[in-house]
């Protein structure tokens, strides 16, 4: 992509932002349109992994489910883009922890905390709301894009009231840079890890799952307090963060116990209102079988 073009597209994204949320939600409704009648966007995906997730379910319940995401879904991308100019007022109303003291009674003792989330609910104003709402650091682990300048991008938006992000490849660096000061270490947990790193798999939503052990691997080496971020959507446009401790220390955990855990807990919200997880990700692109063929 040229420098122009994207500074156009850069300019246009900020505009949009700038409009009151009434209206980015009649773009929404809009764009659920497009992207569900027309483009069609990665339905197979998400009849299939509907299916396979929910095989007790009636087919109109799960196209019930597929539609409800896909409104979330264009719901998620107006509000990602809002992100570019939310006031801090607008975000503390629409973004509420319930139990904030859960998570700063660490910093107190004077720990740092790991806190897992999933590809639920409004992950990307997670990071802006949590660093509004604490004093300590915030350091975000994230995957980078390929392409530098949307990564850039995104990165601005997520940093707006200071979240540290910190490409996943760097992040026991930069928890070594922190290491003195109280922070909160954020990972999301339900990535799907490289092949070559699948090493662990979980029944999870009804079939085995590759599950990414970087959460678990980084909480037994630095024995920080893991959490996880329950992001529930009250009604459009609004959500509240439940934290709920996990493990107080990690390294006195069994193997995987850590990753069951918080595998565990993501399966169970997901199954409560499963039309706020991220379906259209290709999750399941391997198992264990195929895997094995591919080594033998």
């Amino acid at each position: 992509m040229n420098l122009v073009f994207f500074k156009i597209i850069s300019v246009l994204l900020y505009l949009i932002s700038l409009l009151p949320f009434w209206i980015l939600y009649l773009f929404s409704d809009i764009l659920y349109f497009l992207l569900f009648h027309v483009v069609k966007y990665r339905r197979k995906v998400v009849e299939l992994n509907l299916k396979n997730s929910f095989p007790e379910k009636s087919v109109a319940d799960r196209l019930d489910i597929e539609k409800r995401f896909y409104k979330h879904l264009s719901d998620l991308i107006l509000e990602s883009i809002k992100t570019l100019s939310i006031s801090p007022k607008s975000m503390k109303k629409r973004f509420v922890f319930s139990n904030l003291n859960e998570l700063t009674k660490y910093f107190e003792q004077g720990k740092s905390v790991i806190a897992v989330s999933g590809h639920y609910g409004n992950w990307e104003w997670g990071p802006l709301a949590t660093a509004y709402e604490l004093k300590e650091k915030v350091l975000v682990v994230y995957k980078p894009l390929s392409n530098k300048r949307f990564d850039n991008l995104v990165n601005t938006m997520r940093s707006r009231f200071g979240a540290i992000l910190v490409p996943m490849k760097h992040t026991l660096r930069k928890i070594i840079e922190y290491n003195t000061q109280p922070h909160v270490l954020v990972l999301v947990g339900d990535q799907t890890p490289p092949r070559e790193e699948s090493q662990y798999f979980i029944n999870f939503l009804n079939q085995p799952t590759a599950i990414f052990l970087g959460v678990e691997k980084i909480a037994v080496r630095t024995n920080k307090p893991v959490i996880y971020f329950s992001i529930n959507k009250i009604k459009r446009g609004y959500y509240e963060c439940l934290i709920k401790p996990l493990v107080e220390v990690p390294n006195q955990t069994k193997e995987f116990e850590i990753t069951n855990i918080h595998t565990q807990v993501l399966e169970h919200i997901i199954q409560k209102n499963p039309e706020y997880w991220l379906w259209s990700h290709k999750r399941w692109k391997f198992s264990p079988a195929n895997l094995k063929a591919h080594h033998d």
